[in-house]
């Protein structure tokens, strides 16, 4: 007597592995149609914590929006969102009608952020990686951005959950690599770099934040050399950093002079890239 084959369906470990299957697929696609209208999305990345993303990431969104780009900069830093912070902006996201929801703007940047859903700002937040993995898929679904020539987004830094989740759930057309100039920065920002290839996603170029006299120069343009990646620039350490009443490209000709440069190079890498 012949056995008929086992139905997948009536398989209890069959059935939940084909409705998780349908849930990232839903998810992806309530991702793919919030992010519809974005033309470019840019990760900022950096191996390590400390060497300025988000700092780079705000100035970066302000510098384009200043050039007359409709720009968003989305925070997914679970462990430590500080865009509210830097973008001095501190009015919850509006509810459309459809419960998503619409991102407050400053400085001309629309700005969304786990900030927002924090209790308070120092409170610590301690999650394992499926509740990480959970609340950027809810961030990602549910933010309303409209038509956008940029999306900036500061990743946590690392190569754990948080940035991998981003990496594998949003469509990113490229990633800006934020290091400093110490030799453990260096070395960090090259396993990132590695991690993004892995992943087969387009690395557009390093910036070298913090250069000058006290920690040095030249890092940045070493990690392009050896791995053959764009060089967009070095951002100085000076003063001017010190006035947190808006983002700095707002408030130093210098540091103004330093954004608009590695604005001008990465358009110029994103104008490289294949158009679908």
């Amino acid at each position: 007597m012949t056995q008929k084959p086992n139905n997948p369906a009536q398989n209890p470990q069959a059935r939940a592995k084909i409705e998780s299957m349908k849930r990232q697929f839903e998810q992806r696609r309530a991702i793919s149609s919030a992010l519809e209208s974005v033309k470019n999305k840019i990760g900022v990345y950096s191996g390590k914590g400390g060497v300025g993303k988000t700092t780079v990431s705000v100035n970066l969104a302000v510098s384009l929006a200043e050039a007359g780009k409709s720009v968003g900069i989305l925070d997914v830093d679970i462990d430590c969102p500080n865009v509210v912070r830097a973008m001095k902006i501190f009015e919850p996201p509006e509810m459309a009608e459809d419960k998503r929801l619409i991102p407050p703007s400053r400085f001309g940047v629309s700005v969304m952020s786990m900030g927002f859903f924090q209790e308070k700002e120092d409170e610590a937040i301690i999650w394992r990686g499926p509740m990480v993995h959970n609340a950027i898929n809810q961030l990602l679904q549910s933010t309303v951005w409209g038509e956008l020539d940029f999306l900036i987004v500061d990743l946590p830094p690392g190569t754990s959950d948080g940035p991998l989740t981003v990496m594998q759930t949003l469509d990113l057309d490229g990633f800006v690599i934020v290091t400093a100039p110490q030799e453990l920065a260096m070395i960090d920002a090259k396993r990132s770099i590695n991690m993004i290839k892995t992943l087969k996603v387009d690395v557009l170029g390093v910036v070298e934040n913090f250069s000058g006299e006290i920690f040095g120069t030249g890092a940045g343009e070493e990690i392009c050399n050896e791995l053959e990646l764009p060089f967009l620039g070095k951002l100085s350490l000076n003063s001017d950093y010190r006035d947190e009443s808006k983002p700095t490209v707002l408030t130093s000709d210098i540091v103004r002079d330093e954004y608009k440069a590695v604005v001008s190079l990465l358009e110029i890498e994103l104008e490289k890239k294949p158009t679908s």
